[in-house]
């Protein structure tokens, strides 16, 4: 299996990515991330950014990671055979293993370890190590967090101008 990816998404320089992956449209994928599809598979949804470091693999045979739209993955983050739902958040050097799930709006904290079989509900914030329960996301964060998904895509776009030698029609403050 070859990765396959939206001609609007991103690979940066040194990013590894193998087997059966899908890339979604404006998502990227920086600097020496490994999306590593091959015992199983990797989705990666639309305007998602895997940021710099970032380890994704697959439990052989039983879990996929599936990645849903608008996922920040801050950097040094490994996922191990999960899922992500739309606008999750994992945030730096976090762990997420097997068989767990991070519902739409929920956050692990940076430095949180996830471990097998854990569900973080929507609007939870989870942290430590092993990872519990901690308190609901604020609406402040809620913002933030969502607004990030865009960012990183205009982002990502001024990097792909830059690299043409071209100038983006507006340029990224």
């Amino acid at each position: 299996m070859w990765p396959r990816v939206a001609e609007s998404a991103y690979i940066f320089h040194g990013a590894q990515v193998v087997g059966d992956v899908e890339i979604g449209e404006g998502a990227s994928i920086w600097h020496n991330c490994v999306l590593r599809g091959d015992v199983n598979y990797i989705r990666i949804g639309r305007r998602t950014n895997v940021q710099d470091g970032t380890v994704i693999h697959v439990s052989t045979h039983t879990y996929p990671t599936l990645v849903g739209d608008d996922v920040l993955i801050a950097h040094m983050a490994m996922l191990h055979g999960c899922t992500l739902e739309d606008n999750a958040f994992v945030g730096m050097g976090a762990i997420v293993m097997d068989n767990t799930v991070i519902e739409p709006d929920g956050m692990l904290a940076a430095g949180a370890m996830l471990t097998p079989g854990k569900r973080i509900k929507s609007g939870e914030l989870w942290a430590g190590s092993p990872a519990k329960f901690m308190r609901m996301v604020t609406p402040t964060e809620l913002e933030k967090n969502r607004s990030m998904a865009e960012h990183y895509r205009l982002l990502a776009e001024q990097h792909r101008f830059d690299s043409l030698g071209q100038v983006a029609e507006k340029p990224y403050p």
